[in-house]
């Protein structure tokens, strides 16, 4: 197998050639046919633990099945926080902030059911100044209002979840955030270099 072939072949399984050494086992196999056999997808870098929950979940945790606009919404809050220039961490606290607000749906006026005029993925609010009821209800535009709350709050970072979400939206229910924190995980670790 010739270099260039074998460093092809590495790049495309996700293990990096460095300095002649490989990440993983290298065996010479010379044969004439096409192996079709499946071959395991290897993601070198996807996020640690420890950087989406480093506290470790507080309470019991829920957990949702996701259909695909869901799937689409948590994708989006993860782009715009990759757009922000802010970790993962980011993106789990917004992830969870959104399952709890609104099942990561992007939701319109609920008419009697609607909290005040909460609206989008976050239930923010035009009358609070969050922003008009079309740029609410757009992922991108409600996610980096989010952040930009978040990045309001010193020590984010370092905080529980639910302190750091309940800081930037000031809900009636301060410690429902914490129990989106391993799906919100979970979400991050799956969708953030996909």
């Amino acid at each position: 197998m010739n270099t260039i072939f074998r460093k092809s072949m590495l790049s495309v399984a996700g293990l990096a050639f460095a300095g002649g050494v490989f990440a993983g086992p290298i065996a010479h196999v010379a044969t004439s046919h096409t192996d079709t056999r499946p071959v395991a997808v290897v993601q070198a870098d996807k996020p640690d633990t420890s950087k989406l929950i480093p506290h470790g979940t507080q309470g019991e945790q829920s957990h949702i099945d996701l259909n695909d606009e869901q799937v689409d919404n948590a994708k989006a809050i993860i782009a715009a926080t990759k757009k922000a220039g802010l970790p993962e961490r980011a993106a789990v606290i917004s992830i969870a902030t959104s399952l709890q607000e609104s099942k990561l749906e992007n939701l319109g006026h609920l008419g009697d059911a609607n909290d005040h005029d909460s609206l989008g993925l976050f239930q923010q609010r035009p009358s609070s100044g969050w922003g008009t009821p079309e740029q609410i209800t757009d992922p991108e535009y409600s996610t980096t209002a989010f952040l930009k709350g978040l990045r309001q709050v010193d020590g984010w970072q370092d905080m529980p979840l639910t302190v750091a979400a309940q800081t930037v939206q000031v809900s009636a229910y301060p410690d429902a955030y914490a129990q989106w924190e391993q799906q919100a995980a979970d979400l991050v670790g799956q969708y953030w270099n996909s």
